[in-house]
């Protein structure tokens, strides 16, 4: 959707945990992405942190038992990566708000913030959820990624 070449792409939770494990089903694409240029900028935020340690440590997740300790230091050792940067600021309510108003339901009130998160910080939000459809002025802070032979929904 978007053309990211040069933006720093914030990764959804999602895409973080495809990115994580390699038995993850999108591993391969996730990885591929993030190798398509080697000055390429990717980030995270709290909340996509936060998100990563309660999923990693979810076995049927994961397929594998971790404790939220274990996906710490899972996300430590990610997240020591040079290209790594952290996104801590927070956008104003009001500019989430505008990107609630075409979201399917309460699903998607997450993916609504970290699309803002990335508009103000002039970044990528990268995405496996091919349903988010945001308003046609966001969508340049949009990439959907995911294999073009795959029918499952992440």
């Amino acid at each position: 959707m978007a053309s990211s070449k040069s933006r720093t792409l914030l990764l959804d939770v999602n895409t973080l945990v495809a990115l994580a494990w390699p038995n993850h089903q999108f591993h391969r694409a996730v990885t591929a992405r993030l190798h398509t240029n080697s000055a390429l900028r990717w980030a995270t935020c709290a909340l996509t942190q936060l998100g990563f340690v309660r999923l990693s440590s979810n076995p049927a997740v994961v397929e594998v038992r971790k404790t939220p300790h274990q996906a710490v230091s899972v996300l430590a050792q990610l997240i020591a990566d040079p290209g790594h940067l952290y996104i801590d600021s927070t956008p104003p309510l009001p500019d989430v708000e505008r990107y609630f108003r075409p979201l399917l339901g309460h699903q998607q009130v997450t993916d609504a913030y970290l699309l803002a998160l990335a508009i103000s910080n002039d970044a990528v939000l990268l995405t496996l959820d091919r349903r988010l459809v945001p308003p046609a002025r966001a969508r340049s802070h949009l990439e959907v990624i995911a294999p073009a032979n795959s029918r499952s929904q992440p």
